[in-house]
């Protein structure tokens, strides 16, 4: 019988992710949306301080001994400024940095209403023909996408090489509203 520290040593050795870290201003509200919402049991936290500060790391299991964590942060180097909402405080669409989460169409449906539930709409829901994903954004102000293969990604490496030397297509006319 293999343990659970087995396969998340098997996972780490053959290259797969084992966690993916963000920044909080609100834990409360990120426990709340990870935990309580989305259903990622708070796995672990780890908390560490100096005589000027200290910063608690929360894991969150999101399948499979993969996790998405938060610093919390105090004193510890941070600006009192800093921004947690990554593509807008960098001028960015709010899609483009994002997270995305393998589901199921139950669990979208189940997520979406506990979601509904809770007063939470979501961001935006788009059939991208090879998935269909539905988007929230979490209290940190990062876009969460649950993603569902339909039938998802064929691998292709040659067109992937090709179009990175591909010239971008001319913008569109603008069309005129009648």
């Amino acid at each position: 019988m293999t343990s659970e520290a087995d396969n998340i040593s098997q996972r780490a050795t053959a290259g797969g992710i084992h966690h993916v870290a963000y920044a909080t201003r609100d834990t409360a509200a990120t426990v709340h949306f990870y935990e309580e919402l989305l259903g990622f049991p708070l796995v672990n936290t780890e908390m560490q301080g100096t005589s000027l500060g200290f910063m608690r790391h929360l894991f969150f299991d999101t399948g499979d001994g993969v996790c998405i964590a938060f610093f919390e942060l105090h004193q510890m180097g941070e600006r009192d400024d800093f921004a947690t909402d990554i593509s807008d405080a960098n001028g960015l669409p709010v899609w483009v940095n994002h997270i995305a989460f393998a589901a199921t169409s139950e669990r979208q449906e189940q997520v979406r209403a506990t979601m509904d539930t809770a007063g939470v709409e979501p961001l935006m829901e788009v059939d991208h023909g090879w998935c269909h994903s539905l988007y929230y954004l979490d209290p940190n102000g990062i876009m969460v996408e649950l993603c569902r293969d339909t039938p998802g990604i064929t691998p292709d490496s040659e067109r992937a090489h090709a179009l990175l030397t591909t010239a971008p297509p001319e913008p569109a006319a603008p069309s005129s509203v009648r």
